[in-house]
């Protein structure tokens, strides 16, 4: 995923996190907001529930590229913040492809 498409601030996260939306998955939640006239911008976040550092980073690394294969699809004007669930760690990339495009579509955002 391009950084132009990432959401770095912490502000930003913030402020998605309080005033978005939330869909659950087993291994994944998705928090979205609506930015209208903005290209699309994704935070990933995993919390140390997760696992240790080198566990984290294999999991935002593995969710990072399931939202590079599925950016084409998605629709501009979003800001959205990805949070990983313990599960996840047991998963393969084509499962947590499948749990990031049930939450896209539920959200409406592909």
């Amino acid at each position: 995923m391009k950084r132009s498409f990432r959401l770095t601030s912490t502000t930003d996260f913030k402020r998605v996190r309080r005033f978005g939306k939330s869909y659950a998955h087993p291994l994944l939640v998705l928090v979205a907001l609506p930015n209208p006239g903005e290209h699309l911008q994704v935070g990933i976040t995993a919390s140390r529930a997760v696992g240790k550092a080198v566990e984290r980073n294999r999991v935002k690394r593995l969710t990072r590229e399931a939202m590079r294969g599925l950016l084409p699809g998605v629709q501009p004007g979003w800001k959205a913040v990805i949070f990983c669930r313990r599960p996840i760690l047991n998963s393969d990339l084509p499962e947590i492809i499948e749990a990031l495009s049930q939450l896209l579509n539920k959200a409406g955002m592909l």
